[in-house]
């Protein structure tokens, strides 16, 4: 029987350049205004690859691979079927070169990971039942900042609907978001990182800020540290409406994050009843309208959220009502303390 550290060694790749060593073949330069940042140590990499749990076999989706130094540790981790989407033209010819040391396992698409099917890049035999364990598929990459917060809006988003990489079952995903950022995705009720990006992660998955990596270790150094997390979805969301409707509550909630609750609440509907809505949503709720938006917990975003569909569905028309597409129909000059929110607050303050 082969020791660990031979079956390990059976994945390594071959003699190869260093990643070091393709960036100056290709004379390949980050990015700023692409806020591209390479990581080159590869006991780094190797970090990260392990927090995505054991890779033997795994088919994986690799995001923003730039000149692969990520791409090495994952398939000396043992993956079979690793699939890389980059769309910077000048990493190309290096992927190609990594993909001739691992044949047969390393796959190259030239594309936006914003725009692509991912759905149609792995085989449907690997998918599994939602409520069962995961596939074996990952998501990993080690995310441009630019696109870092869109892009786990649009893959929350499509857990809740069960598309994109999530047809295949609870996908577990592994990446890289500013340290700012991935502390908000880890936030607890109460803390001062808590935001609309905490609530939306944690009432479908279970996420773990795993480690922080000093900016030093990037080329360029970027001006802050960079926070490696974990995601896996929840067999059950904690809330249990459409992710559009969800997603409009927790906004316009935290739009004034520093104010009271209801200051959020009030702006999801229409001046002429937002009185009397703004009463009612949060009477339904049983939620202090007293509370900032960091204080409510996901059971009181998920009672927001059922009153909030309720009124929809005796109003549909107010799902598709926007305060600040109102707000840019009115003329630049406001007040503040209007008589308006005083009257709202009395309400409220009455109601409770």
């Amino acid at each position: 029987m082969m020791t660990a550290s031979r079956k390990l060694s059976s994945f390594r790749l071959p003699p190869f350049p260093t990643v070091g060593e393709i960036i100056k073949l290709y004379n390949l330069r980050a990015e700023k205004q692409l806020s591209q940042n390479f990581l080159l140590d590869l006991r780094l990499t190797d970090k990260i690859v392990r927090q995505a749990g054991c890779l033997r076999d795994a088919h994986v989706c690799e995001v923003g691979p730039g000149p692969g130094g990520l791409t090495r540790s994952i398939l000396n981790s043992g993956a079979k079927d690793v699939l890389v989407v980059e769309k910077d033209t000048r990493f190309i010819p290096g992927l190609k070169l990594l993909s001739e040391a691992a044949p047969g396992r390393l796959r190259i698409v030239h594309g936006d990971i914003l725009s692509y099917r991912m759905d149609r890049g792995f085989p449907e035999t690997i998918s599994k039942p939602w409520e069962g364990d995961p596939p074996n598929l990952h998501l990993i990459g080690n995310l441009p900042f630019s696109v870092s917060t869109p892009l786990i809006i649009k893959w929350l988003e499509s857990m809740a609907n069960r598309t994109g990489p999530f047809v295949f079952g609870r996908t577990r995903l592994t990446l890289t978001f500013q340290k700012e950022v991935a502390e908000r995705l880890t936030a607890s009720t109460g803390s001062k990182q808590r935001s609309r990006l905490s609530i939306m992660a944690q009432y479908l998955c279970t996420v773990h800020n795993c480690f922080t990596i000093p900016g030093r270790a990037f080329v360029p150094k970027p001006k802050v540290d960079v926070g490696v997390v974990h995601f896996t979805p929840l067999v059950q969301p904690q809330i249990q409406h459409p992710f559009k409707l969800v997603e409009k509550v927790i906004r316009n909630v935290f739009q004034f994050r520093r104010k009271h609750c209801y200051k959020g609440v009030e702006k999801l509907f229409p001046e002429a009843s937002r009185v009397k809505l703004t009463q009612e949503m949060l009477q339904s709720a049983d939620v202090d309208p007293t509370l900032r938006p960091t204080e409510l917990t996901i059971p009181q975003f998920r009672a927001l959220a059922d009153a909030y569909a309720h009124l929809c569905t005796h109003e549909p028309s107010l799902f598709n009502y926007e305060y600040r597409v109102e707000l840019q129909m009115k003329p630049l000059t406001r007040q503040r303390n209007k008589p308006e929110d005083t009257y709202i607050m009395d309400e409220l303050t009455k109601a409770k």
